[in-house]
């Protein structure tokens, strides 16, 4: 018997075996639920194919070639990804609305013996949730943002918070962007829709009872866009603020953006894209730098010429409640885990 369901919590997925989509493997690309495999019933071509045949020449035509694509799909993945499931195996299965691809793929399933479950209104039902969860509801997290000027190891400390028990959401590992002009990062960004559900799925994972630390960022983290909820929460969090020396500061940078620092071209592309408030000559000058190699000596200008004053003058706008100062000296690795020990007793005594 086929199974129906539209609860989609992180328990009720981790139920399944698999999260399977079965819609073409573009649509996949865009966005999908978290952790579902793609098991196409129609590809991006044959999908294209019978939508033009429906439009042009007849909608019996492109169902009956549309089904023969469908068939032969579904036996090569029960030939081929599937071929090592036993009698046992439960999953879910959607596509964009839950109607003929999902339903064929859980008809055989389900002749198949397989005890599966159709997620009813398909992959819609799941970006509804997300929208309503990032969008319409009110501000519900207590966020505690992790301050400072560039290069004082926010990403890194955050990332440390965890091994103390601490609750973090990584804004810059789910965009896949370092959230600066030299940010870019291989395999590049998700979707917007990728993003959000990334960032809803963890959120759905967090105690609402206790205080999230959440590393300070603009409302945007490369190209794409916080959503209103979480964007709303930060406005009103409390502050915890990294300094480190300027020298430390730049060395980290080297360290951190160490394959962009080795690429010239990539370099270079990324000083072209300075505000214009640089002079030229300014701008030429740091070109050089790169070109020379000199990349600890650049970091350390563009810092002090850049990134400070643009940190200087976000600061001052910002209305938010200071909860404390926490100075590196060094930012190698075990002063980074003495900031994240120190953060994470400061953050306890908010529970």
């Amino acid at each position: 018997m086929i199974r129906r369901t539209t609860d989609l919590g992180p328990a009720a997925r981790a139920r399944f075996d698999a999260v399977i989509d079965v819609r073409s493997p573009a649509e996949f690309a865009e966005d999908h639920l978290p952790g579902a495999i793609n098991l196409p019933v129609l590809d991006d071509a044959q999908r294209a194919a019978v939508g033009t045949t429906y439009v042009q020449t007849s909608k019996f035509l492109a169902r009956r070639g549309g089904a023969a694509m469908v068939a032969r799909n579904i036996a090569d993945h029960l030939e081929g990804a599937l071929g090592d499931r036993d009698g046992s195996f439960q999953p879910l299965v959607y596509c964009w609305r839950g109607g003929q691809r999902s339903g064929a793929m859980v008809t055989v399933m389900d002749q198949v013996g397989w005890p599966v479950t159709l997620l009813e209104g398909g992959y819609q039902t799941w970006r509804r949730q997300v929208v309503a969860g990032l969008y319409d509801a009110a501000p519900s997290l207590t966020v505690v943002l992790i301050d400072g000027p560039t290069g004082c190891g926010k990403t890194e400390v955050l990332k440390r918070l965890a091994a103390h028990g601490v609750q973090t959401l990584d804004l810059e590992g789910m965009a896949n962007h370092r959230g600066s002009l030299f940010g870019a990062m291989p395999g590049g960004q998700p979707s917007q829709k990728a993003f959000e559900t990334r960032l809803f799925d963890a959120i759905q994972r967090l105690d609402p009872t206790r205080p999230v630390v959440v590393e300070a960022e603009s409302s945007r983290v490369g190209e794409r866009t916080v959503p209103p909820v979480l964007w709303a929460a930060m406005g009103t969090a409390r502050v915890i603020t990294l300094s480190a020396p300027l020298a430390a500061r730049a060395r980290h940078i080297v360290e951190t953006y160490v394959k962009i620092a080795a690429d010239p071209a990539r370099l270079d592309q990324a000083l072209s894209r300075l505000p214009r408030h640089h002079a030229k000559a300014t701008v030429a000058d740091w070109r050089a730098m790169a070109v020379r190699g000199e990349i600890e000596a650049l970091a350390a200008q563009l810092m002090a010429a850049h990134y400070d004053p643009a940190y200087a003058r976000t600061a001052d706008r910002r209305d938010r409640t200071a909860l404390g100062t926490v100075a590196l000296t060094t930012l190698d690795a075990a002063d980074q885990a003495r900031a994240a020990a120190v953060i994470a007793e400061m953050v306890a005594g908010l529970d």
